[in-house]
């Protein structure tokens, strides 16, 4: 048998004698699926023969199964799986939030930390502290009672069952660093009872491919968002948050801030989460107007912002400084005018200036279909290192997934593997 899906597995059920047009019967098989597949393999010359006896066209038949059986799954079992999708402050993730305790247990994971402990800190008001766990790379609060977790997606427990799954900003399944685990997440991680999509309208035609059934529900920005003219940091009203993406860059412009408007909040990922509290809390509490933070802050963190001003249309993806997409520009520059209010975006003068074109994008909320995602293997052969990197090298079975390569997990591996003082310790199964 050959594992496909966690649950699903294929087993052969026939192979007849190794004849031209020989025929492989098949049966896929799990809870919810038990069907027959019968596939011709055509073998015309004593080459093709060799190569089947070596098991390469098997191999190639037992991939076509594959992708039947992963077609059949898709489209027969996703009536319980639907998406939200909008522009920032649409309230997407307030709905979500929601709906999550109409059910009995729930896991929502999101792209950050910050938001992952937002909404943690939110739902220990609304249901008291033991029922609520928070799980991220940094903080792990799980009480045994816990049945709602608030999660990093990487974080996201795959060895709990809840009634309802939440993804935050599926449209990160196309970034370059994360987007094999948002894929990952969105195509095996499921509610018992239903699984929600949050994200912006240019993933929604990927996620129509691979659940044609997927009902999707449209939301408007409850606010305008308003380009304004470059100006001065000295001359930036109060409420307003200054963009960038290194880290002196960011220290920099808050000793500016300091010197000219009395102070500035800092948000950096890197922060402790005591230090990053504190920071956000000094600037909703209005001891300081002015805040300097990277693009973190553009995947949904609720804060008081009426102006969003960038410092650079660059940064580091983790292979090259390039210029940010206009998706990008948006999702931070949608930060600014919560709830009903209208916000503002621009840029100092020390960032290249924006196109006419661009501008009427983020104002109109319109941005290119995203056209693929990143994908990787997630049945990996834990049997020997051979077997884990041979399986951390298949390639997907669909033309929308791009084949995630040297991965962060797996360049660390790749290193550890050759550490002669770790090497000792490792071991088969």
């Amino acid at each position: 048998s050959l594992e496909l899906n966690g649950e699903e597995k294929i087993s052969i059920l026939e192979i007849s004698d190794i004849l031209p047009k020989s025929e492989i019967i098949c049966n896929i098989f799990s809870d919810k699926i038990n069907v027959n597949i019968k596939l011709i393999c055509r073998i015309d010359t004593k080459k093709e023969l060799d190569y089947f006896k070596s098991g390469g066209i098997l191999q190639y038949v037992l991939n076509s199964i594959i992708q039947k059986a992963w077609q059949f799954y898709m489209h027969q079992y996703d009536s319980n799986i639907s998406a939200i999708l909008g522009p920032t402050n649409t309230g997407k993730t307030y709905l979500a939030f929601n709906k999550l305790f109409s059910y009995k247990s729930g896991i929502f994971g999101f792209p950050l930390r910050l938001l992952a402990r937002e909404n943690y800190d939110k739902a220990i008001k609304k249901i008291g502290i033991n029922s609520v766990a928070l799980l991220t790379g940094e903080e792990k609060i799980f009480p045994k009672e816990a049945k709602y977790f608030f999660c990093t997606v990487e974080s996201m427990p795959t060895n709990i069952e809840a009634e309802c799954v939440i993804i935050d900003e599926v449209q990160l399944a196309a970034d370059y660093e994360r987007g094999h685990i948002f894929t990952d997440r969105i195509l095996n991680f499921k509610g018992t009872f239903e699984t929600i999509f949050l994200g912006s309208n240019s993933i929604k035609n990927i996620l129509i491919k691979i659940y044609p059934k997927i009902k999707i529900e449209n939301y408007e920005r409850l606010s305008k968002l308003i380009y304004l003219p470059k100006q001065n940091i000295s001359k930036l009203k109060p409420r307003s948050a200054i963009i960038a993406f290194n880290i002196n860059k960011i220290y920099e412009l808050a000793e500016i801030l300091r010197t000219h408007k009395g102070g500035a909040a800092v948000i950096l990922g890197s922060l402790s989460p005591r230090t990053r509290n504190a920071q956000v809390e000094i600037y909703e509490e209005k001891k300081v107007d002015y805040m300097v933070a990277t693009d973190a802050i553009g995947m949904g963190l609720n804060l008081n912002i009426k102006h969003i001003s960038f410092s650079s249309f660059q940064k580091y993806d983790g292979r090259v400084n390039r210029n940010l997409f206009t998706s990008e520009i948006a999702q931070i520059a949608g930060r600014a005018g919560r709830y009903k209010n209208d916000g503002t975006f621009g840029y100092t003068k020390e960032a290249t200036s924006l196109d006419s074109l661009t501008i009427q994008a983020i104002e109109s909320h319109n941005f290119d279909d995203i056209q693929k995602i990143y994908w990787r293997n997630f049945d990996l052969d834990f049997n020997s290192i051979n077997t884990l990197l041979a399986s951390l090298k298949q390639f997907p079975i669909k033309g929308y997934f791009i084949h995630k390569k040297n991965a962060e997990d797996e360049l660390n591996f790749r290193l550890l593997i050759n550490d002669n003082d770790i090497k000792k310790f490792l071991q088969t199964r």
